[in-house]
């Protein structure tokens, strides 16, 4: 609880404001107690001296100040609390030194050297990555995601009361009996919880506000909202606001507009995601899906057989499970509502993941292999084997064990000439086999051209999605890692790479990215696979004795909450 003490902790309030840009609370943890803020209160530790409670009402403050703490940033540490504390240890240093620059008092905490960042961005790529972080003192406390991102609904500051006013009367909703983490008692009741607790039991009013909110409705013949509704009644809410994703737009092309190869054949224009601008380019790139023609030599179409990676992949058989945070599912998850009223209120837009499925992850499996058929794959290694036969025959002996096992699978490659082609040739279709003929061109496929990934991936996820007939689905992305094309390079590249990954594991896609035979290094590779799972290799074989754990943990994966 907040204490009025004239000699206790609130005495530093009006410091903590100052640094914090808005209002906070000072409040002293129980003994014992890790100091921490939720974004409305400052809580330090119980029992310490006045210099001790002082610097860590600063290090929580400035954190709040610099915008540290925004739910964007931090939303994507929740259940990583090891990610989150090398977080606070990086940019706890680099918001630290530079206030000391404008204010003295900072001065006396005892920070020394450079810090290793200089914005948060740069903070939470280091702290997801691999880099070493040395541990933050123990005053600078804890990070508690979860609480900032529940508490605060968007960057700029603490919600105000007209911001949380509710449209109907609250006495219809049970309040909700919460606790915050580490047994603290909450200040300030969650008037967001008191309306969700148990959304589809507490009467016709909250139905309709969930209706008009977030765009759901009622199917033909559902009773009335209340206790009698049942969950099938609501569908997925709308993604709104200026980051929503745009869906692809249909093209067909005619024979005087024809790409090549794909003369006759449809595609798609895709966004593009702008991460200088944090915002999507809505049709911005057009991605072309084609047959190879036909291969005139079928005689050298052999596979590299791997008895080793048969057997682990006849392993992938998954029980049930119960997956949290799914665009369509059995019962609505109430956490995942919370967070996505809470955004949709704020202006920021995500994913409408907010269903429990309960499943049982059998071998129920469509897997597609992408191969990546740039020039960028043309490198060769000590052998003289390139990159890109080190892929294509990976490729190749995957599909054909796939295939094996009665899993549904395709191949695809991709390859770019500017945002206006990308190409993405049928080497199998999901209702073809992988015998001789398509063996034979995937042989004769040659690298040329540029690699915009993001591109190729989000193409690549329609194809999967629509075709793939399979309750569990997998991209399989055989790639160097290195996104490069007009216009498409650096950070910007690797963004969007990043950000394609992310919207298919949203949809229920798992991705796994395996580089074979390159030599990326394994900061870049992070960089762009970060977000899913990733292997390197200089063969597939050095892979196959784990392939298995690869594949469970790439489906297990969409399971865990996706980063807003």
């Amino acid at each position: 609880m907040i204490d009025n003490d004239p000699n206790g902790p609130e005495r530093f309030r009006l410091l903590a404001t100052y640094l914090a840009g808005r209002s906070v609370g000072i409040a002293e943890l129980p003994a014992g107690g890790i100091p921490y803020t939720n974004g409305h209160i400052v809580f330090v530790s119980g029992g310490a001296t006045d210099a001790e409670q002082r610097r860590e009402m600063l290090v929580q403050s400035a954190l709040l100040g610099a915008g540290s703490l925004d739910p964007a940033l931090v939303r994507s540490l929740r259940g990583r609390p090891t990610a989150a504390r090398r977080y606070l240890a990086l940019e706890g240093h680099r918001v630290l030194t530079e206030l000391a620059q404008r204010l003295p008092l900072v001065t006396e905490v005892g920070l020394r050297g450079t810090p290793a960042t200089t914005t948060a961005a740069d903070s939470l790529a280091a702290a997801k990555g691999k880099t070493p972080v040395e541990e933050p003192p123990a005053w600078f406390g804890t990070l508690k995601p979860s609480q900032l991102v529940a508490s605060d609904p968007g960057p700029g500051g603490r919600a105000s009361e007209r911001e949380l006013r509710l449209e109907f009367d609250l006495s219809e909703i049970p309040e909700a009996d919460d606790e915050i983490e580490d047994s603290v008692e909450k200040s300030d009741e969650s008037k967001i919880l008191k309306l969700f607790e148990n959304p589809l039991f507490s009467g016709k009013s909250a139905m309709e506000f969930l209706r008009k909110a977030m765009g759901s409705s009622r199917s033909d013949g559902d009773s009335p909202g209340g206790t009698e509704a049942p969950v099938s009644a609501v569908r997925r809410a709308r993604m709104v606001g200026p980051n929503a994703r745009p869906l692809p737009t249909r093209i067909v092309f005619t024979d005087t507009d024809k790409p090549g190869a794909a003369a006759g054949i449809g595609g798609a224009l895709h966004p593009e995601w702008d991460v200088f601008n944090n915002r999507y380019k809505p049709d911005w790139c057009r991605v072309v899906d084609f047959p190879l023609t036909a291969p005139t030599d079928i005689a050298a179409a052999r596979v590299p057989e791997d008895d080793v990676l048969r057997r682990r992949l006849a392993r992938v058989g998954l029980g049930p499970k119960v997956l949290r945070g799914r665009p369509d599912g059995d019962e609505l998850d109430i956490e995942a509502l919370i967070d996505l009223f809470v955004d949709l209120r704020s202006g920021y837009s995500r994913p409408e993941n907010v269903y429990l499925e309960h499943r049982r992850l059998e071998r129920n499996l469509g897997v597609m292999i992408l191969l990546d058929a740039s020039g960028s794959s043309t490198d060769a290694d000590l052998e003289g084997l390139s990159v890109h036969e080190h892929q294509r025959r990976a490729a190749a002996t995957l599909a054909v064990t796939l295939e094996e096992l009665g899993d549904r699978v395709a191949v695809y490659a991709f390859r770019s000439e500017g945002r206006h082609a990308v190409y993405l040739p049928a080497i199998k279709t999901f209702d073809q086999r992988f015998g001789a003929v398509g063996r034979a061109r995937l042989n004769q496929l040659a690298p040329s051209n540029y690699t915009r990934l993001g591109a190729g991936i989000r193409g690549a996820g329609e194809i999967l999605k629509n075709e793939a007939g399979t309750q569990n689905r997998l991209l399989v992305v055989l790639s160097d890692g290195c996104p490069y094309d007009d216009g498409y390079e650096g950070r910007y590249a690797e963004a969007d790479a990043a950000k394609a990954l992310e919207e298919l594991r949203a949809e229920g896609v798992a991705c796994l990215c395996l580089s074979i035979g390159a030599t990326t290094p394994a900061d870049a590779l992070e960089r762009v696979f970060g977000s899913v799972g990733h292997a390197g290799a200089a063969t597939l074989s050095e892979l196959s004795p784990r392939m298995d754990e690869l594949f469970l943990a790439s489906l297990r994966e969409l399971a865990a909450p996706t980063p807003g």
